[in-house]
């Protein structure tokens, strides 16, 4: 008993006299099979119950039944896929390769190859404008490619000076934000044109790999990893709001705007959880995961933090499914 209370004080977690429920439960781990290596990012298919997993490490996607907790198809045959997401309009996934920069498009219901844009290297992180149906594409020394869903054609290509990692679209103000980590900065993009509207300087932190944003409080919420922290910075005008430390090796952050709160995935083994008040971000916990595992999805629909936990000696890869409370 001692040393599950020095545990769950170490990892941050309040133990009041009411015994408080921590704001996220793990309700189950799902096995991947035989998966090696590291693993990308998620995508979900809400119709079907389906959760993608880009199994970077094995050069394989695996396809997850959420309703039924199990494995349910293996894809195979890419080049470290990276990026990963279902378009809803069309019915299509599509995955980005590290290796040799290819974009590749299957048809969600039967997973039928229908295409493939050769965009030139390291093809990365994906998001899906739901609103003008298009599909953007970080990729190679500092590009987003634009992709319309409907026709399937590559209508423009958005220039950087250094590889875009995470990056974020705010359709009400029509900007894109992008993490610009080798260049130490976060552009801000004219989501119709492309034009460079702002560069954010870092100067005092590096390693700006994950961003969300919070539209309620009107923030862009970056994660640093040198040093580990959150900072929050006003979506206008880019003016430094608010920061706070994080858990190490930072790589996906996540708003559940419905709870008021942010969710950190770190590599360092933990999941962070602040409380948003008034555009300022306190942790209210801090949950032990594994080493290692730090990449994440938040899907607000489910009211579910999916956690992607690479196979070590004694167990295989697996999702692991935390509920949000309450």
């Amino acid at each position: 008993m001692k040393r599950i209370l020095l545990c769950l004080l170490c990892c941050g977690l309040a133990m009041p006299s009411g015994a408080a429920e921590a704001p996220l439960t793990l309700e189950a781990k799902i096995s991947l099979g035989d998966v090696k290596g590291r693993i990308d990012h998620f995508a979900i298919d809400l119709k079907r119950q389906k959760l993608y997993v880009a199994e970077l490490g094995n050069d394989s996607v695996g396809v997850v039944d959420l309703a039924q907790r199990k494995l349910l198809h293996q894809m195979t045959g890419f080049a470290e896929p990276q990026g990963v997401a279902h378009v809803r309009s069309s019915d299509m996934l599509y995955v980005a390769n590290a290796r040799d920069g290819g974009l590749e498009l299957f048809r969600a219901q039967d997973y039928a190859p229908i295409g493939r844009f050769e965009l030139g290297s390291d093809a990365d992180n994906i998001r899906v404008d739901d609103k003008s149906d298009r599909v953007f594409v970080g990729y190679g020394d500092g590009a987003l490619a634009v992709i319309d869903a409907a026709s399937r054609r590559l209508v423009a290509r958005f220039k950087f000076n250094a590889h875009p990692e995470s990056f974020q679209i705010d359709t009400t103000s029509g900007k894109i934000f992008v993490n610009l980590p080798n260049a130490h900065e976060i552009a801000v993009l004219d989501l119709a044109s492309g034009k460079l509207l702002a560069a954010w300087p870092t100067p005092d932190a590096h390693a700006n790999f994950p961003m969300a944003l919070d539209t309620l409080n009107r923030r862009v919420l970056v994660g640093f990893r040198e040093p580990s922290k959150l900072i929050g910075y006003a979506m206008d005008d880019g003016r430094i709001a608010t920061q706070t430390d994080l858990c190490g090796d930072v790589d996906d952050l996540f708003v559940d705007t419905k709870r008021g709160r942010v969710y950190a995935s770190c590599g360092a083994g933990f999941i962070d959880v602040l409380r948003a008040d008034a555009g300022s971000y306190a942790r209210i916990a801090r949950l032990p995961t594994v080493p290692g595992a730090r990449t994440a999805l938040w899907v607000a629909e489910l009211d579910r933090l999916f956690v992607a936990v690479r196979a070590t000696a004694g167990e295989p890869a697996a999702v692991w499914i935390y509920r949000a409370v309450p």
